[in-house]
């Protein structure tokens, strides 16, 4: 096998076991992998809101069923929708007080999780591995 061929392969392993460790780590939670990015990104917007646009566009995957996503989030009361004061038609997201703390549990969990994902590889090593992907 080619080594392009070779590496691709790896990386689409590595890329699946990844996704599996991620989606047990969250299991308990009750939230998929693309729900936690959501949680992330509403917290990062430090309680200005966001809309499908903008959520869509941080997305680690980008996915055209954000609108669902968000609706499952809100059925748990993880994030509220809003309609704008001043614009009728614009849609604003936020997370609830509910969503910080779940996302705060989630976030000790998903810790834990990374570190053993990367536990046989040095801070070198890890360091290197970054400066690799960021050629992508």
């Amino acid at each position: 096998m080619e080594l392009p061929s070779k590496t691709v392969i790896h990386l689409m392993l590595v890329s699946n076991k990844v996704n599996e460790t991620i989606n047990a780590t969250l299991k308990p939670f009750d939230v998929s992998i693309q729900q936690f990015n959501v949680l992330r990104i509403l917290r990062g917007q430090c309680g200005k809101p966001a809309n499908l646009k903008t959520l869509n566009e941080r997305m680690v995957t980008k996915m055209s069923n954000t609108t669902r996503l968000v609706d499952k989030l809100i059925i748990k009361g993880y994030v509220k929708r809003e309609t704008c004061e001043t614009n009728r038609r614009k849609i604003e997201i936020y997370i609830t007080p509910k969503g910080e703390k779940a996302l705060s549990s989630m976030d000790i969990a998903m810790h834990k999780n990374d570190k053993h994902i990367v536990q046989n590889f040095s801070k070198e090593e890890l360091e290197y591995l970054n400066v690799l992907f960021n050629k992508f």
